[in-house]
């Protein structure tokens, strides 16, 4: 599976931005895409994911001000932010898993895009 990110940039607070993840190769494999990010000095965390049956989950600091959907037709997921805030800014990953047997999973990682929110 290999993943491409664009969309990212430099906004200035309270702007809003679209990330898209287009999936290419062993799409059919795939149960969920979503989105990390990794702001400098700190780990990467989790920002929201869309599983193929549409389920959402998005971390609390996101809740209300982003929106992940998916284009299953197009194999790409996206990423509305809203009301941007400064502790938005970071590198954010596009990422995708397929579950395996015994209740892992095997992740799949794209090129990070920077989002850089001015205050």
């Amino acid at each position: 599976v290999q993943l491409q990110a664009s969309g990212g940039g430099l906004v200035q607070s309270g702007g809003s931005l679209r990330l898209s993840c287009a999936a290419s190769g062993s799409i059919f494999s795939i149960n969920g895409m979503g989105w990390y990010r990794q702001a400098p000095g700190k780990q990467r965390e989790f920002v929201a994911s869309i599983t193929t049956g549409g389920y959402r989950n998005y971390a609390d600091s996101v809740k209300g001000r982003f929106t992940i959907s998916r284009a299953n037709a197009k194999n790409t997921a996206y990423l509305q932010m809203n009301d941007l805030k400064a502790e938005d800014t970071a590198v954010y990953y596009c990422n995708a898993y397929r579950v395996v047997l015994g209740g892992g999973r095997s992740d799949y990682w794209g090129q990070g895009t920077q989002v850089t929110v001015s205050s």
